[in-house]
Order: structure tokens, then C-alpha cells, then sequence
């Protein structure tokens, strides 16, 4: 059964649990998006954060129910879920290592036929990341860790997602890294693209998002609203309990 949809929520998710065999590593969870927000979900090592992402993907077996838009997510099809506009930027990048920096980001344009949109996005993503446009001809596996984030962000982006899921983009990246990707993420956000960025670095993450969700054995613990969070005592509450 479908969830009911509010008018501004693009994303409602109603009693989502996952299992790996027989283990349940998410629990019955709800959480919702509404338009042109970014949502932080927020949480330790073995949280479930990524079980999170991959069962709104259909990557794993899930129960409960995903509405997209108001449109059911089919369950164990991440192709079509990525027809409908959910994209995922996984956690460790996901990139082809042996292909081109080009090639990759074509490969995230695989659905698409239009010349001119395809050109359009490609313009795009090289205007966010120029680094991308000096290393087009290179293999994805010789670029720098931080590239390599850029080169998976700019991947999805050549699909233009309408929800865009990323799972620790700040994973083993040097601190001003971590910052320049995070602040491409803010505009690509100011600019009305929703996102739901999974992170375990929370202070930086609280800065740019509207409402965050902390996770706990597989479970949301609780919602919070950034701008009510004062102190890194206060963080560590929601965390610690």
C-alpha cells in the first residue's frame, strides 16, 4: 500500500525494514523529504545508515513502503528507481576504475538520447567540478581520492536525479576535501535539487541541512532540527541518549 503523500513531500517512507538473510539490519523506520530539502541522516559505525540508502534504492530486501512523488518505489528494481529520479552516490564512490573520467560520466547519462541535454549536463558538471574537466581523458582509478568523489557526484548527476542519496561522501578525504565537496552539495541544494546526505561527520553536515535523522542499531533514534542543536554536548544526547 501506497503512503499518503503531502503536497510538498517528494519522498514518504512508511515502516521500511531490511533483512541480510535471516539478520534484520533496518528496523521498521519512517522518514520523509520534502521539496528541496537536504535531510542529514546522521549516526555511528553499524547505524544502518547505508542499509538505509540501499533499501530506498531496492538493493537489498525490504518490507514496508517507499512513495515517490506520490508513485510507489518498486521493491528489488534499482533501475527503476533510478528511471524515476532516485539516485545513489554509494558509499566507497562506486566508480569504473579502468574507464576514462568521460566515460564514467556517460555512463550516467545511459538513459538519456537528447544530444543537446546530454551536452548540457556535461557543461554542468564540468562547471562544478573543473578538476573533472583537466582529467577527462584519464582512468577513474589515477585520480586522487578526492576526485574520485567529485568524478561519482558528477556520474550522478549526468542522470539528473530529482532526489539525490549519498552515502559518506567525506569517507578517508582530506579535511579541505571534505569541505569543498560538502559546499557543491550546499549549492546544488540552494539550487532545488532535495538530497539526503548520509554522514558521521555531523557538525559540517548540520550546517547545510534543514532536518536531520540520528540512527541507532538500525533504528531512527530521533529527528532534530539543526539550528536547535547548540553544542557538541547537545549532538552527542541525541547520539549517546
Amino acid at each position: 500500500m501506497t503512503a499518503a503523500v503531502e503536497p510538498s513531500r517528494i519522498l514518504s517512507v512508511e515502516g521500511l525494514s531490511a533483512r541480510y538473510g535471516h539478520v534484520e539490519a533496518l528496523h521498521p523506520v519512517d522518514l520523509h523529504v520534502e521539496t528541496g530539502e537536504l535531510v542529514a541522516v546522521l549516526g555511528p559505525n553499524g547505524a544502518g545508515k547505508s542499509t538505509l540508502m540501499r533499501a530506498l534504492m531496492g538493493l537489498v530486501p525490504t518490507q514496508g513502503s517507499v512513495a515517490f512523488h506520490g508513485h510507489a518505489v518498486p521493491r528489488r528494481s534499482p533501475a527503476k528507481a533510478a528511471a524515476m529520479g532516485l539516485v545513489l552516490v554509494p558509499e566507497g564512490r562506486g566508480i569504473f576504475a579502468p574507464m576514462t573520467v568521460a566515460e564514467n560520466l556517460e555512463l550516467g547519462a545511459y538513459l538519456l538520447n537528447d544530444k543537446q541535454e546530454f551536452a548540457r549536463r556535461h557543461d554542468r558538471v564540468m562547471t562544478l567540478f573543473p578538476r573533472l574537466k583537466e582529467r577527462l581523458a584519464q582512468t577513474a582509478g589515477s585520480l586522487s581520492g578526492g576526485e574520485q568523489q567529485m568524478l561519482a557526484v558528477g556520474r550522478a548527476l549526468m542522470s539528473d536525479p530529482k532526489l539525490l542519496l549519498l552515502d559518506e561522501p567525506s569517507l578517508g578525504l582530506a579535511p579541505r576535501v571534505i569541505e569543498e565537496i560538502l559546499q557543491t552539495l550546499g549549492e546544488l541544494n540552494r539550487a532545488g535539487l532535495p538530497i539526503i546526505l548520509v554522514e558521521q561527520k555531523a557538525p559540517l553536515v548540520l550546517t547545510l541541512a534543514r532536518r536531520a535523522y540520528i540512527m541507532s542499531v538500525g533504528s531512527i533514534a530521533a529527528e532534530i532540527d539543526p539550528r536547535q542543536v547548540k553544542s557538541h554536548d547537545e549532538l552527542a544526547h541525541f547520539y549517546l541518549g
